[in-house]
């Protein structure tokens, strides 16, 4: 495994980035979920079975989803159904006694109704303690689409009992390598954070880095090697329209969307150092963010939207800065090694988490931006590309596990964790999408 080489300007920049890329071996589409570890503190969440009127579709329960999307989470420790005194479906069916026996906090209960092609469902969810109900809904989806029925069931009830939106509705994407006939085959995929359901987007012989998702959720911008060089597209998912937005000499990288995604940040060399820029998309006009003889690469908008944050080596060695207006004098962030890169803002400008090398490892690290305290992670020894969920609470990142290269999902604290390795060979590269409602 790689990590991002520090270079001077004279360096071709093809040998460069064959460094930074990574090398693995063959991947499937689908995703493994494989929980790793959990919160000392995590909430006891029953999810009785729901009941079920006509024929329902084949795969996985609704229930069975819920229960694996509030277990990932490393937040909640659900109950096998197998330990369950009852199977309640409504309100009438609860004996609030029996689920304080067994040591719940909450109990989700609910029922699933297929009319045609279309399939309902009425859940409730109860505060056991309490003795009320916190939440009550139905929703309905095409019987063909009960996964996304399940995970947005997942949201309401992630939100109801920690007052946060849930991220199960949400979107991953990832770049795979298959070298199984002799010749590399990248593949940009998105899924469901959950690892299932995924699709490849975009197959190519060289190389595909760094996908940032538009806020909308509805494009990808990246960085291919299709032809011979790196070039930014911007791909829109659903037509598989692709655009080339940076094909500049020299560098075109790291791409990273604003706000109203009229705009990207991007790292480009074309004038002969790595410098940042921001593109609008509707004119191409640029605008150069940094001017350094240092590398300034890896740009990310901070929570305003108006400042980034961006890696560089100004001070000798790779570290985090922060511009709150462009023009303004950027501000060393990080302190805690020689080594900080890939700065990835959470959306409430209360910390910023990166790579952080700590003697010969790799972690993923935060700095609280009010206090500059320092906190690492991740107890993997080479880990790389951290991606922040849309609600703060966790964030996926690139590892070595056991062989082979996966992507762990961690709650924001370090407390909790959850692996996604392919079912073959190995996977990088990830971005978390945003909450679209």
């Amino acid at each position: 495994m790689t990590h991002r080489i520090w270079y001077k300007p004279s360096r071709t920049l093809l040998a460069v980035f064959a460094l930074i890329f990574f090398a693995v071996t063959g991947a499937r589409a689908e995703l493994l979920i494989r929980i790793t570890e959990g919160a000392d503190s995590a909430i006891p969440v029953a999810v009785v079975p729901f009941a079920e009127s006509g024929q329902m579709p084949a795969g996985d329960k609704v229930g069975s989803i819920v229960q694996a999307d509030l277990t990932m989470t490393g937040e909640f420790r659900t109950l096998p159904p197998e330990k369950m005194l009852s199977l309640p479906s409504r309100r009438e069916e609860v004996y609030f006694r029996d689920w304080r026996l067994l040591g719940q906090r909450y109990v989700l209960v609910g029922s699933l109704t297929r009319s045609g092609d279309r399939v309902q469902a009425r859940y409730e969810l109860f505060d056991v303690n309490r003795e009320e109900r916190i939440l009550g809904e139905t929703a309905a989806a095409p019987a063909s689409n009960t996964r996304s029925l399940a995970h947005h069931i997942s949201d309401k009830v992630y939100e109801a009992i920690t007052g946060v939106p849930g991220a199960f509705s949400t979107k991953l994407a990832y770049v795979t390598l298959d070298t199984a006939n002799g010749k590399p085959r990248y593949r940009l995929q998105v899924s469901d954070v959950d690892g299932k359901r995924a699709r490849i987007r975009l197959e190519s012989q060289e190389p595909i880095l760094s996908p940032a998702w538009s806020p909308d959720g509805k494009k990808l911008a990246y960085v291919s090697f299709e032809t011979g060089k790196p070039v930014i597209f911007v791909h829109e998912l659903s037509t598989g329209q692709r655009t080339k937005v940076a094909d500049f000499p020299g560098l075109n990288s790291a791409p990273a969307w604003s706000d109203d995604g009229r705009s990207l940040l991007m790292t480009l060399s074309k004038d002969g150092n790595a410098e940042i820029y921001r593109m609008n998309l509707d004119s191409r006009q640029l605008t150069k963010l940094t001017n350094h003889w240092a590398i300034d690469t890896e740009p990310s908008y901070d929570a305003s939207g108006k400042g980034i944050f961006f890696t560089s080596d100004r001070s000798g060695g790779p570290q985090i800065y922060h511009m709150e207006t462009p023009g303004a004098e950027p501000r060393r962030i990080t302190f805690g090694s020689r080594y900080n890169a890939r700065p990835r803002p959470d959306n409430d400008g209360k910390y910023v988490y990166y790579v952080h090398q700590r003697d010969r490892a790799f972690h993923i690290a935060r700095t609280e931006l009010k206090t500059g305290e320092e906190t690492i992670l991740t107890r993997t020894e080479s880990d790389e590309s951290p991606s922040v969920a849309p609600n703060g609470r966790m964030l996926i990142y690139a590892t070595r596990q056991n062989g082979s290269n996966v992507l762990t999902v961690i709650s924001a604290d370090g407390g909790a964790a959850y692996s996604l390795p392919a079912s073959e060979g190995d996977v990088r590269e990830p971005a978390w999408g945003p909450l679209v409602r």
